[in-house]
Parts: structure tokens; C-alpha cells; sequence
């Protein structure tokens, strides 16, 4: 009994070693499972810096399908075509680049609209000149929708002003709504009636193949916005102005009034129209070039 007593420390001692080698062992293997993970992760999907993926979910495997995958196996032998456009002059492209310029320094978000009609064939052009942006794999994952009739147009007002008038007196805070007030905007958008159009620009989260299943839309939101853009510098080109809008919490009932699809989401309304006689807007300064610009 005093041999087992004495022997018993040694005992505990040894068995602890033991314990501690088979769990070192196992974290061991733990760590190598899971770098051997990552690093086939890695192989199956190219990293991406997170701030760019908005609605992709590129790294999702339940993205993965391989009947998307036999469905694009025609694109392999997409005819790749010769390109050759005109090349201007130094001199050429000087001057078209000073009168671009000089055209788009014009552009003003205008919240006071006429309702003078506008031909709608040149809402079509403006509309198709957009189209013409670049997209994530040439997804092109953009719906305008435009809207011309005067009642749809007044439940789209009654729909935004709703939810403004909250975002302005709750969501917003103190600090947005007081530099807005420079601005002179508020939750009350009568522009919503007057404009002869209402265009609201959806970005499809992902798109859908014949056969039902779910077609990735990469960079979505990237690729809608410079469609945005683009059908900005369309506007201007042809005389019409209008201001950038974003309702806060307004997407899910314009989608629904709309009858747009689950899978489109809304990212920018922009009432369109003539500007009225007595429009003003406020005497703001851009940045200087050397304030936006950086040369290395």
C-alpha cells in the first residue's frame, strides 16, 4: 500500500504527459485540416476584398451549381470580334474633352421639375446608353423601370414621403438632417407628382437561368451604379436634369407596387423632366482637380 502511495504522483504525472501529447497532437491535426480547407477554398474561389462583394455571395458554395456551369459552356466560344474605333487627334480629343467637361459641369441636382412632357423616345435612348455600362461578366444586372402614369406616380410619392418624413424626424439623427437643411430638401417631394417621369433603377441580386435556377450577378451593385452614372451624363447631354434620390425603407413597397421580382432590389429613383422657369439650386463649388486628383 505505502509502494502504490508513493508510487501514485509518478503515476498522475505520466498520465498527464500522455494527455497532453494526444490533445497537442490533435490540434495539430486540427490546424492542417483546416489550413488544407482554406487552401482549397482558395483554389475554388479567388479571394475578394469584402467591401466589394455587396450582394454577390461569390464565396458561398451553395452558389455553386453545375448546371450554371453546363449552361455557359456555349460562352466558352464566344466569336471574339476585331475593335477598331475612330482614333481623334491630340488636338481632336483636347477640345472634345474641354466640351464634355464644360457640359457636365452644368449638371445640378434640380428638384423643381416641369411638367412639360418629354418625347419618350428619348427616355429610351438615354435609357439605352446606359444599358451600355460595363457589368460583372457582362451580367448587365440592371431594371429601369419608368413610370409615366400620374396616379402610379402619386402612390410612389405617398410611399416615399411616408417613410422620409420618419427617416427625418427618427432614422436620420440630428447631424444629416442639419446639413441638409443648407440644401433646402426635406421629406416633402412634390417633384414625385410634376416630373413626366419617374425612373427607378433596380439592381438584380442575382439573375435566373431558364431552368429556374439562380444565376450569379457579380459586382451587382458596382455595376448598376456606373449604369447610374452613365444615364446621368445622358440626361445632361440632352437637356433634362433631375436629382439623385435614395428613399430610405421605400424598396420592398416600390417593389411590390411595381411588380418587380424578389430578386430585384431598388437603388436609385431619379424623377426626370424639363427644368421649371423658376428653378433655382444652390450656389455650390466643386473641388478643384488637384483636390481629386492624385499623380504618381
Amino acid at each position: 500500500m505505502a509502494l502504490f502511495s508513493s508510487l501514485t504522483p509518478v503515476f498522475v504525472a505520466v498520465l498527464c504527459m500522455i494527455v497532453g501529447f494526444i490533445f497537442k497532437n490533435s490540434q495539430k491535426k486540427e490546424e492542417r485540416r483546416s489550413k488544407e480547407k482554406r487552401s482549397d477554398e482558395g483554389k475554388l474561389r479567388p479571394w475578394v476584398d469584402e467591401d466589394l462583394q455587396d450582394d454577390t455571395e461569390i464565396n458561398s458554395k451553395d452558389n455553386e451549381d453545375d448546371n450554371e456551369l453546363l449552361e455557359t459552356e456555349d460562352d466558352e466560344n464566344l466569336l471574339h470580334i476585331p475593335y477598331t474605333p475612330h482614333q481623334y487627334s491630340a488636338s481632336e480629343m483636347l477640345e472634345r474633352s474641354e466640351k464634355f467637361y464644360s457640359l457636365m459641369n452644368l449638371r445640378r441636382s434640380v428638384r423643381f421639375i416641369s411638367p412639360e412632357p418629354v418625347p419618350r423616345e428619348v427616355i429610351n435612348n438615354v435609357i439605352s446608353t446606359a444599358g451600355t455600362a460595363p457589368s460583372g461578366a457582362h451580367t448587365e444586372p440592371w431594371t429601369f423601370v419608368v413610370v409615366s402614369d400620374a396616379d402610379v406616380k402619386h402612390k410612389i410619392r405617398e410611399i416615399v414621403e411616408e417613410e422620409e418624413e420618419i427617416n427625418y424626424k427618427q432614422r436620420m439623427g440630428d447631424k444629416w438632417v442639419h446639413d441638409l437643411k443648407r440644401l433646402r430638401t426635406y421629406w416633402v417631394k412634390e417633384y414625385l407628382d410634376i416630373a413626366p417621369y419617374l425612373i427607378l433603377i433596380f439592381k438584380q441580386i442575382y439573375g435566373v437561368h431558364p431552368n429556374g435556377k439562380k444565376k450569379t450577378h457579380y459586382y451587382n451593385e458596382i455595376s448598376v451604379s456606373i449604369a447610374c452614372g452613365i444615364l446621368l451624363a445622358a440626361l445632361q447631354n440632352v437637356g433634362l436634369v433631375t436629382v439623385t434620390t435614395t428613399p430610405l425603407n421605400c424598396g420592398p413597397q416600390l417593389r411590390d407596387l411595381l411588380q418587380r421580382p424578389a430578386n430585384e432590389k431598388l437603388l436609385m429613383l431619379l424623377p426626370v423632366g424639363y427644368p421649371a422657369s423658376d428653378a433655382t439650386v444652390p450656389d455650390l463649388k466643386r473641388k478643384d482637380i488637384n483636390d481629386i486628383m492624385v499623380d504618381v
